[in-house]
């Protein structure tokens, strides 16, 4: 509950922003790395802040692109394994025990998800933000997968089994967007809240207050 309290409290005014996933392994200095860095820095000075979960790997790439942009770059630490050490590069650092506690301020602080390549944390993630858009347990919102050549597979699995077997419906795989540059991220979540702004509906706010 403490952490619950907290996060909420520290992050009840970071709006809008966008909550980076992807591999605590990828090295830096590789693609995927660069990508990251590349595309949050644009978002932050797009007026984005930049939500990670504050580790190695994308989630420091993500957080040193918003740290040296114009908007915040949040942390939501971990102790794992592997994320024993926090990026330097955060504005706002938060460090959680519980990982239930630590998804939530992903969705509930999120205008949109941006996905880079990463392992079971990382397709985590990607189902949690898909299962809570599909059955409407949070607000639709872009849910942006990087690097189209990593998810090509699996975005086919989604059409050949689990439409063609009915464990979906036809239209949920149009629930992610695949996008490889940075620029076109940061314009396609412009895109999508042209015409309504970036703050919650009342009903969509209604949804957030019982995730």
């Amino acid at each position: 509950m403490a952490e619950f309290v907290e996060a909420t409290e520290r992050l009840a005014g970071v709006r809008p922003a966008v909550s980076f996933f992807g591999s605590a392994r990828a090295a830096e200095g590789s693609p995927y790395y660069a990508l990251a860095e590349q595309t949050a820095r644009l978002l932050s000075d797009a007026g984005f802040a930049v939500i990670s979960g504050g580790g190695p790997g994308i989630m420091k790439a993500a957080n040193k692109g918003a740290f040296h942009g114009r908007s915040p770059a949040v942390g939501l630490n971990i102790d794992l394994p592997r994320e024993k050490h926090s990026s330097e590069f955060q504005d706002i650092s938060l460090r959680f025990k519980h990982f239930f506690a630590r998804k939530v301020m992903f969705v509930k602080f999120a205008t949109a998800y941006v996905v880079l390549p990463g392992g079971f944390g990382t397709l985590d993630e990607l189902s949690e933000a898909l299962t809570l858009v599909q059955t409407r347990k949070t607000r639709k919102m872009p849910i942006i997968l990087m690097h189209e050549p990593f998810w090509r597979g699996l975005l086919a699995w989604f059409r050949e089994r689990l439409v063609a077997e009915g464990m979906i419906d036809a239209e949920d795989p149009d629930l992610v967007q695949v996008i490889n540059e940075p620029q076109k991220v940061v314009d396609a979540i412009f895109a999508f809240y042209e015409k309504r702004g970036f703050e919650p509906l009342p009903a969509e706010r209604e949804i957030l207050l019982n995730l």
